[in-house]
């Protein structure tokens, strides 16, 4: 499985490169003169506009001109572009083809995970203050991941550079429409119709809905394991279908990357070098925020536990799959001093629930979109994307590039184009190593201080202890 990861990874980053290569080649070669013939509209179109700001009066004949000499370098700019589409038609399927296939699993993915997740938490009733605590640290950190992506993406504002025009389909609906009134919000939060949700993925009132059914499900006791056994099952069966789709992600990337670059030249890979550094240094700086706030639990040991922590982090960097790392990761915080009864309740919630690395590429992303398309989110619908985000993404295991998913759902709800995703897959699996590693830095956190909560953290076990331990196991 993990070779078959890493497989899937370099087959991403081969076509990432084979696309770069020959989007550079069309660009100078095969659709040069749509570009330059876009560029010439586009400047006619800003200086007329330019001087016709400056006459008071419409009814001149220098007013009329202009007007007319703006629609004749709009109509050049509109066959041009449709011209350049028609050549790119071939590699722009291609992305569209992954985009249907993902939005096809969302409604079912974030269902079947869901449900399955909030029934079995359920069972907090039965450790108690455990339970309490551990959804504690949880909420707060996955609050903590989201906010710090919000804000470092408005600090740095890496989409702004891309200049990307609104695909046709997008500007006749225009993004005033994310304006919702408090009405206009009920209606997109509860369902009338949980099928009529799921055919038009209306991803928030899936959750809704989710935790409704999730919370009956643990209530009824032993009739509703029948059902989350059912649903678990079928949990299993759509992320094996999201395997399948992940499959394609390679051509996808080779389409994508390929259009994109033919359109916008090279140019375009400094935007996207800007995007990796800014991400990677947002989540080196929640590393060291979560590792400040666990040191006023666990005092200098958060440092001591970090430093135990560098193979599983490095295990998950190197396969992209937090969950690749799940057995040394539990490994190293029982040799910490954290009770296995602690590890084996708080890891696994973790997994579905304290995705912290994964939050922030969320906000991150979703916002980075946004700005690519010069669509503006007042402060209120960044909020309100944020809590989307953190609702929608709960349940979701921390398989690779499940992330996408989730943004392909909540950013619909803003009228932010799909079609962004494609900006993103050439470089996903890049940022998914970074996310992955993160998200064990978070679960072994948020473990070990709630061990420290409950009094379950002894001192940790030495080396030498532990040779000691082997040998009597041998003996």
């Amino acid at each position: 499985m993990k070779q078959k990861k890493n497989r899937l990874t370099l087959y991403i980053f081969i076509a990432l490169v084979i696309g770069i290569i020959l989007g550079y080649l069309l660009n100078i070669y095969y659709i040069k003169t749509y570009n330059d013939g876009l560029a010439k509209a586009t400047v006619k179109i800003e200086q007329a506009e330019k001087k016709l700001s400056t006459i008071t009066d419409s009814t001149s004949v220098t007013y009329k001109a202009l007007k007319t000499e703006i629609a004749t370098a709009q109509k050049s700019k509109s066959e041009n572009d449709k011209m350049r589409e028609k050549k790119l038609e071939l590699f722009t399927v291609l992305s569209d083809i992954f985009l249907r296939l993902i939005k096809m699993i969302v409604a079912p993915l974030v269902l079947t995970t869901l449900v399955v997740g909030v029934a079995k938490l359920g069972d907090i009733k039965a450790v108690g203050r455990i339970g309490g605590k551990t959804l504690l640290w949880f909420v707060s950190a996955s609050l903590l991941s989201l906010v710090l992506g919000m804000i470092l993406v408005n600090i740095f504002r890496p989409g702004e550079a891309m200049h990307l025009p609104l695909p046709d389909s997008h500007t006749s609906t225009g993004i005033q429409k994310a304006a919702l009134s408090f009405k206009d919000f009920i209606a997109h939060v509860f369902p009338k119709s949980v099928i009529e949700s799921m055919a038009t993925n209306e991803i928030l009132q899936i959750v809704v809905f989710a935790l409704f059914f999730g919370v009956a499900t643990a209530a009824i006791g032993e009739q509703g394991k029948i059902v989350i056994k059912l649903f678990d099952a079928i949990a299993h069966v759509i992320l094996k279908v999201t395997g399948y789709v992940m499959n394609f992600a390679p051509f996808a990337v080779f389409g994508a990357m390929t259009a994109i670059i033919a359109k916008q030249g090279l140019g375009i890979l400094s935007t996207y070098a800007l995007f990796i550094i800014e991400f990677y240094g947002g989540l080196l700086f929640l590393w060291l925020v979560l590792t400040l706030i666990g040191s006023t639990i666990l005092k200098k040991r958060a440092f001591e536990l970090i430093g135990r922590l560098k193979e599983p982090i490095l295990l998950a960097f190197s396969t992209a799959s937090s969950e690749a790392a799940y057995p040394k990761t539990m490994e190293q915080l029982e040799r910490f001093g954290c009770k296995n009864k602690i590890v084996s309740f708080v890891l696994p919630l973790g997994y579905s629930f304290n995705l912290d690395g994964s939050m922030m590429y969320m906000t991150f992303a979703s916002l980075f979109i946004a700005q690519s398309y010069g669509i503006h989110l007042s402060f209120e619908q960044q909020l309100t994307m944020l809590l989307i985000l953190m609702l929608t993404s709960k349940g979701i295991a921390g398989v690779p590039r499940a992330s996408l998913v989730v943004i392909a759902g909540t950013i619909a709800t803003f009228n932010i184009p799909e079609a962004g995703l494609a900006l993103l897959l050439g470089i996903d699996p890049l940022l998914d190593m970074g996310r992955s590693a993160t998200n064990v830095v978070g679960n072994s956190i948020a473990t070990a201080v709630v061990s420290k909560w409950e009094g379950e953290l002894s001192e940790p076990i030495s080396d030498s202890a532990e040779i000691e331990m082997v040998n009597e196991e041998k003996k």
